[in-house]
């Protein structure tokens, strides 16, 4: 049966006590790790957020009904424990923080029991992670996610010590928004007291705090929850967060300062790391041509080399095709794979399928200099001599191509290059490579549409020479924007804003938006606009992702307390879920059934 804990009082956490506490009276509570009986000696792991701790119940030093509650003790029971800090009988136990101290129990209190839980409350659990997040309550237990939520508190309080010694005011931003569906899918909230209307969950706080901007709030940051109706993958989430910022009167130069100098401080504070400033910058142009990325992964180098020139008029007919049609032929060098086997080459080429590829063409440079490949049949020795020289391919190498619009190509070798690192463990996860890529283009095509959308958002400042082109070739606009980049993954992503009413309406006129469409959507913003906008611009970092690389984790689920799985449900709740006839009632909602039985 539980107890009570009237008057007992914890006057420390498990792993709070070492050698300097040998001596003293304390009170732990926490968890059973584990209970191990020796027949007259009883050994109890003791475990709280902090960490584990040695208790010692001994027949004859504490009363015969606490020995008898410390021999019914099992994994999972929360107890509450007196008794004295004394170094330890046996072995130190390097392992522990407290490995060179115990407490020898005086008295014991069972605070609750537990039933045998589904999987063991240990680090670097192998149970299935269908299973873990279906009783997160118990995996959350484990001290490895108890650190990384640790890690997260911290960063988050640091962000925002840095962020107000910087000047910027903490504000918040509704949650309930106008739809503005340009960009990801929109999460909908039917409205009780407006039938037929919906509020919009936010995919960030982006117009409210270009309002902020207009309001003359100066420099605003948050920590902002987000929603976003996406796919999801290991580092998306449907709710997510973002540390959001705003400035006034500022350029990119003024917001990658203050920036760098928050990563700075981030990663010497948390993982004693320091990042050497400036972090280089980069071109998105001059990113997709090096590494097929906008979001470049530098730990490494195989770098892709363009040698469309080098095989122009050559006699291999999937080369010259790719160049008559406007593409161009790259390829990547894995030095010192030329020996890989066939079977691990051809899935390979599989694996670049995946991304759009035709075909991968491949050359494996012999130790003795002489080739093994795909297409040397269809060039000459001396062509096929002058594309080694052009990859830098020596003796032992294996050189792979790809064909095609640069998008492919970008798209094919970039994910090749990522695979064969993984495969070669050429990501090391404490290696901090971080990387500005700057000048994105301003708008993409979307073929599902039939036009051109922004890349970023329809706000987003053009390079001012290129703002003539917005009228007659959109595709060679570049925006003021930039990302920062960690080790592959975008941290996150802003860009200087319009603020001139003139480009915004030529931005609109890009994007396919008449006026009325455009001030059906953005309204109150651009007649925000007319009552004096300072130059701004702003930043988002995902918070998750941020904390996942810190953390050193592959996953974002492994740094938030409770996620989404990939079909954006919940095993622990069982959300979404159906809800009750008399709430859609009132919602004036109706649920009909589709042909394939589902709701729609």
């Amino acid at each position: 049966m539980a107890e009570s804990m009237k008057g007992l009082k914890r006057t420390c956490r498990c792993a709070e006590l070492c050698e300097e506490n040998v001596g003293q009276k304390v009170t732990v509570m926490g968890w059973v790790q584990k209970q191990r009986n020796k027949g007259g000696i009883i050994f109890v792991d003791l475990r709280d957020r902090s960490g584990i701790l040695q208790i010692i119940f001994e027949n004859g030093q504490i009363d015969p009904d606490g020995f008898a509650k410390a021999e019914k003790l099992r994994s999972e029971f929360v107890i509450a424990v007196t008794g004295t800090v004394v170094r330890r009988s046996g072995a130190v136990n390097e392992n522990l923080v407290t490995g060179a101290v115990e407490v020898r129990a005086e008295s014991i209190r069972i605070l609750s029991e537990s039933d045998t839980p589904p999987f063991p409350i240990e680090p670097d659990s192998r149970t299935k992670e269908e299973l873990r997040l279906k009783y997160r309550y118990l995996d959350l237990r484990r001290p490895d996610l108890q650190n990384n939520l640790i890690m997260r508190s911290r960063v988050a309080m640091l962000i925002r010590q840095f962020l107000a010694e910087e000047g910027f005011l903490e504000i918040e931003t509704p949650m309930l928004t106008k739809s503005t569906p340009e960009g990801a899918r929109d999460y909908l909230v039917p409205s009780r007291v407006h039938p037929g209307n919906f509020y919009a969950l936010p995919q960030s706080p982006q117009l409210f705090k270009q309002l902020l901007m207009c309001s003359g709030y100066d420099r605003y940051f948050q920590i902002a929850r987000c929603f976003r109706d996406e796919d999801l993958r290991a580092d998306r989430q449907p709710e997510f967060t973002q540390v959001d910022m705003e400035l006034s009167f500022v350029d990119e130069d003024d917001v990658i300062d203050v920036n760098e100098r928050l990563l700075q401080r981030l990663f010497q504070e948390i993982l004693n790391v320091d990042i050497a400033l400036p972090i280089r910058r980069m071109t998105w142009q001059e990113a997709m041509d090096r590494f097929g990325s906008d979001k470049p992964d530098l730990r490494f180098g195989m770098e892709l080399k363009d040698v469309s020139d080098v095989v122009r008029g050559c006699g291999f007919g999937v080369f010259t095709g790719a160049l008559e049609n406007g593409g161009s032929v790259r390829g990547i060098n894995a030095k010192g794979q030329g020996a890989m086997p066939r079977k691990k080459i051809d899935a390979l080429v599989k694996y670049a399928k995946d991304f759009g590829a035709k075909g991968l063409a491949y050359l494996s440079i012999n130790e003795d200099s002489t080739y093994k490949s795909s297409f040397a049949k269809f060039m000459t020795e001396e062509e096929l001599q002058k594309l080694v020289e052009a990859m830098d391919g020596q003796a032992g190498d294996l050189l792979l191509f790809a064909a095609d619009q640069n998008k492919i190509v970008w798209d094919v070798l970039g994910n090749l290059r990522l695979e064969i690192a993984r495969q070669l463990d050429l990501m090391d996860k404490d290696d901090f490579q971080f990387l500005w890529v700057t000048e994105f283009p301003e708008f993409e095509y979307s073929e599902e549409q039939g036009r051109y959308i922004a890349m970023h958002h329809p706000f987003t400042m053009p390079v001012e020479e290129d703002i003539p082109l917005l009228a007659t070739n959109p595709e060679k606009v570049r925006a003021r924007a930039y990302d920062i980049v960690l080790n592959g993954t975008e941290l996150g992503g802003g860009s200087i804003r319009i603020h001139q009413n003139d480009i915004q309406e030529k931005m609109f006129e890009a994007l396919g938006f008449t006026k009325e469409q455009a001030n059906e959507q953005f309204g109150f913003l651009l007649d925000a606009f007319r009552y004096g906008v300072p130059p701004h611009a702003g930043l988002a970092y995902g918070l998750d992702r941020l904390i996942m690389l810190m953390a050193k984790q592959e996953s974002i689920r492994d740094v938030i307390a409770f996620p989404k799985v990939k079909d954006a449900s919940c095993l622990m709740t069982d959300a979404p879920n159906t809800v009750d006839e008399k709430q859609l009632e009132e919602l004036r909602l109706d649920i009909t059934e589709t042909e394939a039985g589902q709701g729609a």
